[in-house]
């Protein structure tokens, strides 16, 4: 099951990405939108100001999938080395860059070859040259032990179904006192279970999220502390008319009323 929901999530962005490099020559043709069901965009959109994106690429926002601004909460030091899991097109990775400067270092780690390509494209576009974008899993990260002082994430540890093992890996290369700092999607209650079955909610985020209590308990069995789940924005359905769920009927749109948040999740490794 979980090699499924890996290839459905990669085959989603690895398409939205595609979709929208693909058309864009120029002509400013709505075939460029990314093909996001409604539902999803309800959660990805309005994350980033003008200022936060001034001097990177134009477009960058618009090939963000994320669930929060991850870099806007983060506290980010000049010389710490930053770790971007589910980096996608790389706009997290470049605004972390930013932010720790040249004797600093930020890392984008991504599964799909397009998103890959996409944000080392970014990179070039943006003249940031203290940043190294790896492909692999967030599960098993290309990374030595004790070699990162921070790990951020934008709505990607949800897409993983085995997300002990990717806390357990955060664990693993943080520096002792290093910190996690990611925006994820979080329930507050119980989906229906139509959703939890549901391949394409996965790859929204939405099927694969963990409440907060969970989401606190497994950073704590790895040994996490200083932990905090904090709420960043609360989603309502029950007027949406999207892909994601068109098979909901009304009462189980009513039901999702209040489970599904943003939340931006802090911890920190023991020194």
């Amino acid at each position: 099951m979980s090699e499924t929901i890996r290839e459905v999530v990669r085959k989603k962005y690895a398409k939205a990405i595609s979709s929208r490099t693909g058309c864009c020559s120029g002509t400013g043709s709505s075939c460029c939108d990314i093909s996001l069901s409604k539902d999803t965009q309800k959660i990805t959109g309005n994350l980033y100001s003008e200022s936060d994106v001034q001097g990177l690429p134009a477009d960058m926002v618009v090939t963000s999938f994320g669930c929060g601004n991850p870099t806007a909460l983060a506290e980010l030091y000049p010389g710490e080395i930053v770790l971007d899991l589910g980096s996608g097109a790389g706009l997290d990775v470049l605004l972390s860059a930013k932010r720790v400067g040249p004797s600093g270092k930020a890392y984008g780690l991504d599964m799909t070859d397009e998103m890959l390509a996409e944000a080392r494209q970014n990179q070039k576009k943006s003249g940031i040259t203290n940043v190294e974008f790896l492909k692999g899993h967030i599960e098993d990260i290309p990374l030595p032990d004790n070699s990162v002082d921070v790990i951020i994430s934008n709505c990607v540890i949800s897409l993983s179904a085995d997300k002990d093992q990717v806390l357990k890996e955060c664990f693993r290369v943080l520096k002792p006192g290093g910190r996690v700092a990611v925006s994820d999607i979080v329930l507050k209650k119980e989906l229906p279970l139509t959703v939890q079955q549901d391949l394409i909610a996965w790859a929204g985020c939405i099927a694969g999220a963990l409440s907060d209590c969970e989401y606190q308990s497994k950073l704590v069995n790895v040994g996490f502390e200083n932990i905090e789940v904090q709420v960043t924005r609360v989603y309502e359905f029950a007027d949406v008319d999207g892909d994601m769920f068109a098979h909901l009927s009304k009462e189980e749109l009513v039901q999702l009323e209040g489970a599904i948040v943003s939340a931006f999740i802090r911890a920190r490794k023991p020194n």
